[in-house]
């Protein structure tokens, strides 16, 4: 029979009590609601007592505070975990709350499994058991390889306070490290010590843990009794780690052995650039298969047909398998040729000559890899969106489109019919199981990749969009979750004036709570197969949405979802007469005659009519930007566009817009201050609409929208242990910084997109630890491409941030680009990951002669052509010995 005490320290409050709940019958067998009151022994103190007739149980525990039978909150992190041993009989744990530490992203898999993640050997063996012990456990996430936790104290059982004889600790369960000392051995009853660090090697020591001495009593241990302190933290004395990383899509990778396009394997070369530059991340875009149309189309890598599927694109064809007809080989080994010749991606080439490979390898090898052992335990374990995705792609292709709707029986997602059209029997079987072989292919070719990212001590990070396409295997099989009457997207920023329209579904937010956002939690799970951290694309979208209108084109006529919207007693009480005409198009002469110009009488006559009050008004086949850009599809000519794209103005022009829920109520047109209507009200009037706007934009809202965020976030980032990393641009909430330093988020910081709207540019010297700093993404133009497009702009860059005098230069030179660089480096920013193109640009031979090429997407251009390729492979820039050495050592300089 052994006894364990549970005993902690934590100040309640009210009617709140701790409560125990672990994994065994006596702690409520895991369900926090059959959990065990503690008893309350005064000055903060619980305890509570259970005894166990097997000598070596086991089992997870932890706390929690509940009142009144509800459940306020729970401890940080994963179960404690005890286990009895065969020498002791009594044990006590003595634990600390846990509540989420400040040093929490260091507890990613990113750090623990692979920048810091420990060499098994000798220091990874269980801790020999004493008759009287006492165990000490503590987190020290933040400690790197190079050094080794230790103790030091005043009896001789902790090195009597002697640098070279500090004790290591034991990493076997890192970041929880551990030590197991014999108090039998121990000189003195009242330890003092203190927690050191030791170089790994040399077991040299390095540094103090600062602050006063820890110290614990052993008086009062007795024989065969096991005393266990949990919970406690290291104070690392050390600098913060800092890291550098670069960013790239996939498909922009080449190398000799490219189809054209950048693959999985390509990124192992990457990786090997990386390592030799002394970088630790690889960035990528969204990998996942997009699919619809088998055009260029297709390259837009935030439209996929599924959130779990690959793209079939990155695959390297020799890696599937070699086909054993030499004509074919030979034809195959041409086209790659070609392709790689090309200084952009030709997408519907690759994709074509990729998937003839695919089906004459499937032909071939394809029933013997689906009857293997591996492939059966890959679609076991994937079934649950493997089989829809398969039956998706082979009613598409079937269908000639995408859109679901136009599938005849197969337009509304049912199980059955979906398990008879896939299953072995089916004529359809083949083409469908084509899916399965390349998916299991993706599967071992993404796989091996990352295993050799890791083994060059790098992590990938990936890159989850916010949202999904209308027409993916989500949207069939799981509409309930989203509201496929909108389309989601982003108010007016620097990126795009208009505002941009994705085209994606909102979500049902309601649906997905139900389920304790089971949906998110699956694809956040997928992710962390492959990477080790994560940028939420438009993190935004989880305090509140851009919803726009369904007969929109332009993102203008949106308006946030959820929200407050305004009735219209409350425009009235801020001082502005409300009129119907405010949420109409303003249309006169003036305005006519400056957008349309010399088209002004053409305009008039055929898409205009007079009402009865003799105002201009649009006719109503013409009166949605839908109906217009159905009218102009396909046109390139300058007048059409004129014309179209003043049509789409007028539209917008508007100072309100009502709520598609609340009818009765309305928002302010986002950015109505650049409208004729909104030039067209007296002095007072703008006045009023102005601090109406104001208040609505930046302060209505930020209890709610914070509240919205806590109800999601919390959920869907503790579901993995990836490193959270958020894009947390555009138009901001204050609400926003307060939920991301809560949650310890990893912030964007981009200089030119400073958080502060007070400043011009942002201050790389004041960006929070706990962030990403970058000098562009995918999205925008690099530091040579910006450099180049408002000179006034530049000038005041070049002489207040970079502290130069006189006139800048016209282009951004090598060293003009590595200032910039340094300044970044030299962040406190966690992390700085750069483009690729960026790190290039310091090398004047080595960065592409057009700094206008250098760009990978246009977001103010739906139909933007990602074809955005290295212009010259990795085997190339590994071998370029000075451009490396000069990237390790500002890199180095920096401390990172």
């Amino acid at each position: 029979m052994i006894q364990i005490e549970f005993q902690i320290n934590y100040r309640t409050h009210g009617d709140e009590k701790v409560y125990l709940t672990g994994s065994t019958p006596e702690l409520g067998n895991g369900d926090k609601y059959q959990s065990i009151p503690m008893h309350f022994n005064g000055n903060g103190n619980w305890s509570y007592s259970i005894e166990s007739d097997q000598p070596s149980v086991s089992f997870q525990y932890g706390y929690i505070i509940r009142s009144n039978g509800h459940i306020l909150r729970e401890e940080w992190g994963t179960p404690r975990t005890f286990k009895a041993n065969d020498t002791n009989e009594y044990y006590r744990l003595c634990d600390h709350w846990q509540p989420i530490p400040p040093n929490n992203p260091f507890f990613s898999s990113a750090f623990t499994d692979c920048l810091f993640a420990r060499r098994k050997g000798n220091n990874s063996k269980d801790q020999k058991a004493f008759r009287k012990s006492l165990t000490m456990k503590i987190f020290a996430p933040t400690v790197s390889p190079e050094y080794t936790l230790a103790i030091l104290g005043n009896d001789p059982a902790l090195g009597s306070w002697d640098p070279e004889k500090a004790i290591p600790l034991n990493s076997v369960a890192f970041p929880e490290w551990s030590i197991c000392i014999n108090i039998a051995n121990c000189k003195t009853s009242y330890l003092e010590y203190k927690f050191v660090l030791i170089e790994s090697g040399t077991k040299q020591l390095i540094a103090w843990e600062p602050g006063p001495n820890r110290h614990f009593n052993t008086e009062m241990i007795y024989l065969r009794e096991a005393i266990i302190i949990s919970g406690l933290h290291f104070q690392n004395p050390l600098p913060d780690w800092k890291g550098a990383g670069v960013a790239i899509p996939v498909f922009s990778l080449r190398t000799q052995e490219s189809f054209g396009i950048g693959e999985f394997s390509d990124l192992k070369k990457l990786a090997d650039w990386a390592a030799v530059t002394r970088q630790k991340i690889i960035q990528i875009l969204p990998i996942n298969d997009t699919t619809m149309s088998h055009t260029w189309e297709d390259s837009y890598p935030y439209n996929a047909n599924s959130i779990f599927a690959l793209h079939p694109v990155y695959l390297n064809p020799e890696k599937l398998g070699a086909l054993k007809n030499k004509r074919r080989i030979s034809y195959f080994e041409k086209k790659r040729t070609e392709l790689n010749r090309l200084s952009e991606i030709d997408y519907e080439a690759v994709s074509n000559v990729k998937w003839e490979y695919f089906r004459e390898i499937f032909k071939q090898d394809g029933e013997k890899t689906l009857k293997s052992e591996e492939f059966l335990t890959f679609f076991n374990a994937n079934k649950e969106w493997l089989i829809p995705y398969g039956a998706f792609c082979y009613l598409r292709d079937k269908n000639n489109t995408p859109d679901f709707t136009q599938w005849h029986n197969y337009a509304h997602f049912n199980p059955r019919n979906i398990t008879n059209l896939s299953c072995c029997q089916s004529v359809a079987y083949p083409a469908i199981a084509l899916h399965y072989f390349l998916q299991y292919h993706l599967h071992l070719q993404l796989s091996d990749a990352v295993s050799y990212v890791h083994s060059k001590g790098l992590i990938l990070k990936g890159d989850i969009p916010i949202g999904i396409s209308p027409n993916s295997v989500e949207a069939w099989k799981e509409s309930h979750y989203f509201n496929m009457n909108g389309q989601t997207g982003a108010p007016p920023d620097d990126f795009a004036v208009n505002g941009q329209n994705w085209g994606f579904p909102t979500y049902n937010w309601d649906a997905m709570e139900n389920d304790n956002y089971q949906w998110w939690t699956r694809r956040f799970g997928k992710m962390a197969d492959y990477f080790d951290a994560y940028r939420i694309d438009h993190v935004l979208g989880f305090f509140r949405i851009w919803e726009v209108p369904a007969d929109a084109v332009h993102g203008l006529l949106g308006h946030f979802s959820p929200a407050l919207p305004l009735t219209v007693e409350e425009i009235r009480q801020a001082g502005l007469y409300f009129n119907e005409k405010m949420t109409h198009p303003y249309i006169n002469d003036y305005v006519i005659r400056e957008i349309f110009g010399e088209y002004t009488e053409e305009v008039t006559t055929l898409y205009l009519d007079r009402n009865y009050n003799n105002e201009w008004v649009l006719k109503p086949e013409y009166e949605t930007q839908k109906r217009v850009e159905a009218l102009y599809k396909g046109a390139t000519d300058k007048k059409s566009l004129r014309i179209r794209d003043g049509l789409y103005a007028l539209i917008s022009d508007v100072l309100f817009v009502y709520d598609p829920k609340e009818t009765d109520k309305l928002h302010p047109r986002i950015s109505a201050q650049f409208t004729f209507a909104y030039q067209a009200l007296n002095d007072h009037e703008k006045w009023c609409f102005n601090r109406l706007y104001d208040d609505f934009f930046y302060h209505r809202h930020n209890g709610f929208w914070q509240q919205q965020a806590m109800k999601k976030l919390p959920a869907l980032i503790s579901s993995t242990r990836m490193l959270v990393c958020a894009e947390d641009l555009g138009m901001i909430p204050s609400c926003v910084p307060q939920v991301i330093d809560e949650l310890q988020i990893l912030s964007l910081e981009i200089q030119r997109m400073p958080k502060d709207h007070h400043l011009e540019f942002g201050l790389t010297q004041h960006y929070p630890y706990r962030s990403v700093a970058t000098t562009s993404t995918h999205d925008m133009s690099t530091i040579r491409g910006w450099w180049e497009e408002d000179q006034a702009k530049t000038q005041r860059y070049y002489n207040f941030i970079l502290g130069k005098h006189g006139a800048a230069p016209h282009s951004a030179d090598s060293t003009i680009c590595e200032n910039i660089i340094e300044n970044h480096l030299g962040s406190p920013a966690m992390l700085v990951i750069l483009p690729l193109q960026d790190w290039l640009s310091i090398d004047g031979k080595v960065r592409r002669p057009d700094a206008n090429e250098e760009r990978i997407n246009i977001p103010a251009n739906p139909r933007h052509y990602w074809r955005y390729r290295m212009h010259i492979t990795l085997e190339e820039l590994i071998k370029n010995q000075a451009l490396n050495r000069h990237i390790a050592q500002m890199i180095n300089k920096c401390g990172r």
